[in-house]
């Protein structure tokens, strides 16, 4: 028997790959089905089924383009219903896959379809379950992300407080638990670093799994402190029940090699937005006006999908050379499939060409020291009311990345800001939105908060402000 989680960081994602006497099952495939073609080709196993958990939200699953290319059903649990054939488990039906035996569990509250997979390995012993989000590692699913359904968040915390009491606690301790995601998703609230554990385990460390709780106790303690969900989860929660354009077209489309000729034109379109996923600090020095930055490295996608939302946005780009196919792959798995091309020879084309560019001021932590005893100056802290309500710097106002279209238009147009996250990712995100929307050059504080709390003569505050 082979069990293997496949760990996408980017993303805070895990597939399975389970494999017995040839015969193998995938759960919760990512968009791109090459990596698992690849891996059943080289274990000369045959995929049996693919076992989708729920409608993802936070990314587009695999299940449609895997299906076609492996000729393998896709499965899910009772009341999904997708536009798409697919085998319909009821709860408790079972499937074999080479010696080993897979039992669906129904366990609505993430999703009214939300199912787990219990794995029963070779000698019959209940070894594994694969909970999709229903259960996390010290978390459960947050229950606010399903398709509209005219039931409220606390109706759907009721059901999954029975669903984990009901179905998963009741297994026995020894057996592994399985989720569908790890910290940094936004599918959680309280998710451990860890990917997978003990019920045993959990059922100690876990807050949704103790056995004093009450249902009301259960309700209350899961949905407080839920920020609202990224907009765009709704729109890949509706593309992975309706379907999409296969993965091959999605990234012949958007590896063209553009001229400087056709990449001007096609920018210069009302609707088409180029975005530059070069390092923040290179980035910085010069960029096309109007480019918004999205580093490639770290959650590139998910920021991506959360500033910009809309998943029909097209998009030209501008990356290190080699770097095409994981930029297109990457946003095509959050559901952003417009991507009509890329600049041939990046930023370097673009400056020979003598076009116009812009830049970005960024200065170190020992700067924006000396300039704060100087003067009052207006410092923007754009990470997570989270993060701000544990500490900031004295003075600083939350303007978080998250939340942009919110809250950027409270800012002054004529002023100059100095901004900046936790490590310099998301203040660039921030200043290069704000330089496109016509703000006061935004300054850029190198190293962001980590920086910030390592630099002698800042005031560092505790607060309570949880939002913004």
């Amino acid at each position: 028997m082979i069990v293997e989680q496949i760990y996408t960081g980017c993303l805070a994602e895990a597939s399975y790959y389970i494999e017995s006497d040839g015969e193998a099952v995938i759960i919760d495939p990512l968009r791109e089905a090459e990596p698992y073609l690849a891996k059943l080709k080289k274990n000369g196993a045959k995929l049996k089924y693919i076992f989708e958990t729920h409608f993802h939200a936070d990314f587009v699953s695999g299940h449609l383009d895997l299906s076609k290319e492996a000729n393998a059903p896709i499965v899910y649990g009772p009341n999904a219903n997708p536009d798409f054939d697919v085998i319909q488990l009821a709860d408790g039906d079972e499937l074999k896959v080479g010696k080993l035996r897979f039992k669906l569990l129904h366990t609505p509250g993430h999703t009214l379809e939300s199912s787990c997979y219990l794995l029963f390995d070779e000698e019959e012993r209940e070894t594994a379950i694969f909970t999709g989000d229903t259960l996390f590692i010290g978390d459960v699913g947050r229950p606010d992300l399903a398709i509209d359904n005219g039931l409220s968040k606390k109706d759907l915390a009721k059901m999954m407080y029975h669903s984990l009491r009901e179905k998963i606690m009741v297994l026995p301790d020894h057996i592994t638990i399985y989720p569908a995601h790890g910290a940094g998703s936004a599918c959680g609230k309280n998710m451990s670093d860890e990917t997978f554990d003990t019920l045993g385990n959990q059922k100690e460390k876990n807050y949704a799994l103790r056995a004093d709780m009450t249902e009301d106790d259960f309700v209350a303690e899961v949905l407080d402190g839920i920020a609202p969900p990224p907009e765009y989860f709704a729109l890949n929660a509706l593309l992975n029940k309706q379907g999409y354009s296969s993965i091959e077209e999605v990234v012949a489309r958007g590896t063209r090699a553009l001229s400087l000729q056709d990449f001007k034109s096609l920018s210069s379109e009302e609707d088409v937005l180029i975005i530059d996923t070069r390092h923040q600090q290179i980035f910085n020095k010069a960029f096309i006006p109007g480019a918004l930055f999205f580093g490639l490295k770290g959650s590139f996608a998910p920021w991506v999908a959360s500033v910009l939302k809309n998943v029909d946005q097209k998009i030209v780009f501008v990356c290190e050379e080699g770097k095409e196919k994981e930029v297109v792959v990457r946003l095509a798995r959050v559901g952003f499939d417009q991507v009509l091309g890329f600049l041939k020879g990046g930023m370097d084309t673009w400056i020979s060409a003598g076009k116009p560019i812009d830049q970005i001021l960024s200065i170190p932590t020992e700067e924006l020291q000396q300039k704060m005893e100087m003067s009052q100056l207006s410092v923007i802290d754009v990470r997570k009311p989270s993060e701000f309500g544990r500490s900031t710097v004295e003075s600083a106002e939350n303007f978080p990345l998250d939340y942009i279209d919110q809250n950027i238009s409270s800012l002054d147009k004529s002023k100059e800001y100095f901004v900046f996250c936790r490590s310099g990712y998301r203040s660039m995100v921030y200043a290069s939105m704000m330089k496109k929307m016509g703000y006061k050059a935004p300054v850029d504080i190198i190293g962001g908060f980590n920086a910030i709390a390592q630099t002698d003569g800042f005031k560092i505050l505790e607060t309570a402000c949880t939002a913004n």
